[in-house]
């Protein structure tokens, strides 16, 4: 990063068509750890795997106030991943019982991104919910509405406007909501998650699994033609609560979940030449952030090798 603020985003951020194969890992941040950990975690990302962005995932918010987001967190994430030189996908989390969380985060975050002169500079896309059509947490016209108003908000400051879902959560949508979403997006972060498929066998064998999703989108009203992201994109060593394999085949493991980055950092000339290019996260930076999905353990130790292809 420079040793001062720029005064202009001209010419700051790559062209799109540069990202594709690994980008970076998502990171879960409800645990709100300090600034100097997650410049560590940053800087890991960015130096050790070449990651160029750190997807947010969950929410830190007030202690004992579910629904409060803690003041000034975003900040602390941006001045890290200024440090560290890293870009942010950054997240209006809905969370998994309902209430206005959303709204508060949607509010919190537009002061941080419109008062901290170094935030538009980190920001790279605002994911607006994660899952929010699969939890059904709003009525598809709404959300169209909302990500449509928030990136006029934002438009200024440089930063797209998406929303994270798997293709089953635009599936069960009618084809006017379904199209309302995409046509509001500016580009698509799709949830990978082959291990749930009733196809499912081995990471080794999700390829057919991993282009059926793309290939859906491709064809997608609205979606033709933009960016894509893999963004909640893994296969669990685990199970836990709410992971079990819809398939007799898939299992949960350390092996299936190393074959599973290893196939995709093989096939790195698919996504380089499909839809302009198509980029990937790694779901998740740690299993102290969800079980199981880590590439670290919960003792600090990574559970396999990880060298990933950033280009090719």
């Amino acid at each position: 990063m420079p040793s001062t603020v720029p005064s202009t985003l001209d010419g700051w951020w790559a062209d799109p068509s540069t990202e594709y194969a690994f980008v970076g890992f998502s990171y879960e941040i409800s645990a709100c750890k300090p600034q100097a950990q997650l410049t560590t975690d940053f800087k890991n990302i960015r130096n050790k795997f070449n990651g160029r962005y750190v997807r947010i995932y969950g929410a830190c918010v007030e202690k004992g106030k579910p629904m409060v987001t803690k003041a000034g967190y975003y900040d602390t994430v941006v001045a890290a991943a200024w440090e560290a030189g890293i870009g942010v996908h950054a997240l209006i989390w809905f969370g998994f019982n309902g209430g206005s969380l959303w709204e508060n985060q949607r509010d919190t975050l537009y002061t941080s991104l419109s008062t901290n002169p170094k935030a538009k500079f980190v920001t790279r896309i605002v994911q607006f919910g994660s899952e929010p059509l699969y939890d059904s947490v709003l009525p598809a016209a709404t959300l169209a509405s909302q990500v449509t108003a928030y990136k006029k908000k934002i438009a200024p400051m440089g930063i797209n406007v998406t929303v994270s879902e798997l293709v089953y959560g635009f599936q069960t949508q009618s084809a006017s909501g379904r199209k309302a979403v995409l046509e509001a997006m500016d580009n698509v972060h799709l949830h990978m998650l082959p291990f749930f498929s009733s196809k499912a066998s081995t990471g080794t064998a999700a390829l057919p699994l991993v282009k059926g999703d793309i290939e859906y989108f491709m064809k997608q009203p609205g979606a033709v033609g933009k960016k894509l992201y893999m963004d909640e994109n893994g296969w669990p060593s685990v199970t836990s609560d709410g992971v079990s394999a819809n398939s007799k085949a898939a299992v949960a493991s350390v092996s299936n979940e190393q074959q599973y980055f290893n196939l995709l950092d093989s096939n790195c000339a698919y996504f380089k030449e499909t839809n302009g290019g198509i980029a990937w996260f790694f779901h998740i930076y740690s299993d102290d952030q969800e079980p199981g999905y880590g590439l670290y353990s919960t003792s600090g130790k990574a559970k396999f090798t990880f060298a990933p292809k950033t280009s090719c």
